[in-house]
């Protein structure tokens, strides 16, 4: 509150921009740019998404009146900067991304990364989840458990999970995927996620069990071990988000969107991230305005369970 929201150089919530090397030791939670599309199979735009979603994130606050949770105030958060991707190579953008993020576990860094498409999640959680398989919070549109796309493409946005599964860094009996809806490529995306263990909450049981159940359903099968937490700004509905590569009517609304992570406060939450926000497909900025407010809640819920740890 020393200076207005709207003057400075954007960084993600206003924190201190540094680099890696810098945070070393000095903070808890690093807020992270991916700003790759490469792996998109329909409309591009996310490789600006961090951008947006730093110049969005400039309006919020110090508090969460919601929940009650400061979270500057119990843990120190920093802006990391972006990983150096390659805009034309999606294998060398994930081991960047790999590299990135394992860098930061070996210093205790919580990562909150934002992309970018959906395909940086799957290079983070090889680096998170390696020797300890992590569960899942997955709010989307998509399984993205394809095994490939485009004839034979194995690293797309829509192949992530499927691929931490099959590297042993995800562990699929304690995976869990909300709001999935829309027409799929073919039935093995579901049917092989459902065959491995994954969870598939669709929007249809959503509407009919409500809110409250699903994320108590959520919070007993990801239980008290390390778990990951992704959200595809496409979980929400395209009024409320329609600047995203691959729109599907009939998801949340923002409102929604806000309890439905509020309540997963108290998992033992070790990364998350937030990806799919295009901003040249929404001149409006409503999409990145919702991407940088559930950023923060994120934030939230990781700071809370940074703080939890440090007590044990």
């Amino acid at each position: 509150m020393l200076s207005p929201r709207f003057s400075g150089v954007p960084s993600f919530m206003r924190l201190p921009v540094l680099t890696p090397a810098e945070a070393a030791g000095a903070i808890e939670i690093g807020l992270v740019g991916i700003p790759f599309d490469g792996a998109t199979t329909n409309r591009p735009g996310a490789r600006l998404g961090p951008r947006g979603v730093r110049e969005a994130s400039t309006g919020t606050r110090m508090l969460n009146p919601a929940t009650g949770i400061a979270p500057y105030a119990l843990a120190a958060c920093a802006d990391l900067g972006d990983v150096a991707v390659n805009p034309i190579d999606a294998a060398e953008t994930c081991r960047r991304i790999e590299a990135f993020h394992a860098g930061l576990r070996a210093e205790g860094v919580v990562p909150l990364s934002i992309g970018g498409d959906h395909l940086v999640t799957y290079p983070v959680l090889r680096a998170l989840g390696q020797g300890r398989p992590l569960g899942l919070i997955h709010i989307d549109a998509h399984s993205d458990t394809d095994d490939s796309q485009y004839e034979g493409t194995r690293l797309t946005h829509g192949t992530p999970f499927r691929r931490a599964v099959e590297d042993g860094v995800l562990d699929p009996h304690r995976s869990v995927q909300i709001g999935i809806r829309g027409s799929v490529d073919a039935a093995d995306e579901r049917d092989w996620a459902c065959a491995q263990g994954i969870r598939i909450i669709t929007m249809e049981e959503a509407l009919v069990r409500g809110l409250p159940e699903i994320a108590a359903e959520a919070r007993a099968i990801v239980g008290a071990g390390p778990t990951y937490l992704s959200f595809d700004i496409d979980a929400l509905d395209p009024a409320y988000a329609p600047g995203t590569g691959t729109p599907e009517i009939g998801g949340f609304t923002s409102r929604e969107a806000l309890h439905l992570l509020r309540s997963m406060r108290g998992l033992d939450l070790v990364g998350a991230d937030l990806v799919e926000v295009a901003p040249p497909l929404d001149p409006s900025g409503v999409t990145a305005l919702a991407g940088g407010a559930l950023a923060f809640e994120i934030l939230c819920l990781l700071a809370d369970a940074v703080a939890e740890r440090r007590t044990r």
